[in-house]
């Protein structure tokens, strides 16, 4: 049997994949090569549609022999493990951040007498530029709160940044570098009760009514269409926890972060410099199984916040609290920390992982700001949060600017710091 591979992610599928098959299907059988959920989301963002549901597509387009996962950017593993006796590709990776693929390709064939077959690229049509389109139009609820489950499924770690409003979000949303031929990003929000009460003047003590932080959140919903994760504080009473559990949900957020706290909430970051008290455990459990069971289906996620080593109660009460919570059905374990190094939160990660392997584990790593992503994921984490920054970085900048046009008399002098109107308007949708 005489085979032709191809490689596809088909997102959203056009007839620039349908001319591949149609070209392949002249060389053989065709077997397409579907990249996996985690293959495309270690290179750009999660795609649109599941590996399952594009699978499906796939398998029901006529002249595909056979459909095959693959798990990896490059092509070579499979080259080598399924053996064609063509690859068929565009010629759109001629240059630019393919062309390595290209050369890595190129050499696997040789080595049993494949060879490769390249087409010219379908001019006028673009997988990326036709999924940022549907994405301006925005997303729905559902899609929304699945995809953080997805993204700890298909990423050893996901980045998620704190946005107070509808602008930081955006610059969240769009804010993208080019690292090593990776497209690197953030792949959601998080909603800090910290910086929504501060951006409002307002103390962090839970002073800030739920309702208005929904609103908030629904308003940043309106113009994006990345998952978000929202910090509940204690979470209130068990019985508005469940209300709000649904409100949440229903909504498209995607988990909730409790934290195992009692009486006038303070910031965590002054430790035992404040009177702080923790739940009982018991106690706490319950909340956790109540807002579970308020649940409509399992994509929204309740996560415990554990705050043992913040009020310096040890590892070993973070390590009893943690598999407590894990025992009463909780979706993931965010342990905090103040310290300047990640050396407890990784022996906390440690013990935890030899009991639940595979629980989701959150980190902040405000403190120890010089640890590397790839360390923590290293280390068991599977989300990361920069739960604080953007509002911190806009505070020093329109201080600044306020001082100077007062000590100028006028604005010529921080225009150069500014955003030019055009980029503003750049950055809101609909604004042209």
């Amino acid at each position: 049997m005489v085979t032709a591979y191809i490689g596809m992610t088909v997102d959203i599928l056009h007839h620039g994949h349908v001319n591949i098959i149609e070209k392949a299907r002249e060389y053989g059988d065709v077997i397409v090569g579907l990249l996996t959920d985690s293959a495309v989301a270690d290179h750009k963002r999660l795609p649109y549609l599941t590996y399952e549901h594009r699978k499906k597509i796939i398998e029901n387009i006529s002249g595909v022999t056979q459909v095959v996962p693959q798990e990896e950017w490059d092509y070579v593993s499979n080259i080598k493990k399924y053996r064609p006796d063509y690859m068929v590709h565009g010629t759109d990776w001629l240059e630019g951040p393919l062309a390595p693929l290209r050369v890595r390709a190129i050499s696997a064939l040789n080595e049993y007498g494949g060879r490769l077959i390249e087409i010219p690229y379908t001019d006028g049509v673009s997988s990326n530029e036709m999924a940022s389109q549907l994405r301006a139009l925005g997303t729905t609820p559902d899609i929304r709160r699945k995809t953080l489950k997805r993204l700890i499924a298909a990423k050893p770690i996901s980045r998620f940044i704190e946005a107070h409003n509808p602008i930081s979000a955006l610059i969240a949303e769009h804010a993208h570098v080019d690292v090593d031929g990776k497209v690197r990003q953030f792949d959601g929000f998080w909603s800090s009760s910290l910086t929504d009460s501060a951006a409002r003047g307002k103390p962090d003590i839970e002073a800030l009514e739920i309702n208005s932080r929904l609103q908030n959140i629904n308003d940043i919903f309106d113009v994006t269409t990345k998952p978000l994760i929202m910090d509940a504080d204690t979470g209130g009473k068990i019985q508005h926890f469940e209300l709000n559990v649904r409100t949440m949900e229903r909504l498209g957020i995607s988990a909730t972060i409790i934290e195992d706290k009692t009486g006038l909430k303070k910031n965590s970051l002054f430790g035992n410099d404040v009177v702080q008290t923790q739940e009982d455990v018991d106690v706490f459990c319950d909340k956790i199984r109540a807002g579970r069971a308020a649940r409509v289906s399992d994509d929204f996620m309740i996560i415990a916040r554990i705050e043992s080593l913040i009020l310096d109660k040890g590892m070993g009460d973070a390590i009893e609290r943690a598999l407590a919570y894990a025992d009463s059905g909780v979706d993931g374990i965010m342990i905090h920390s103040r310290k300047k190094t990640p050396d407890e939160v990784f022996e906390f990660s440690r013990i935890f992982r030899q009991n639940f392997p595979h629980l989701p584990l959150v980190c902040v790593p405000t403190s120890y700001n010089e640890v590397k992503e790839h360390e923590l994921a290293n280390h068991g984490f599977n989300v990361v949060i920069y739960a604080n920054h953007l509002l911190r970085s806009a505070y020093p900048a329109m201080k600044q600017v306020a001082h100077e046009i007062l000590r100028n008399g006028r604005s010529a002098e921080v225009e150069h710091e500014l955003l030019s109107i055009n980029e503003v308007i750049e950055l809101i949708p609909g604004s042209k």
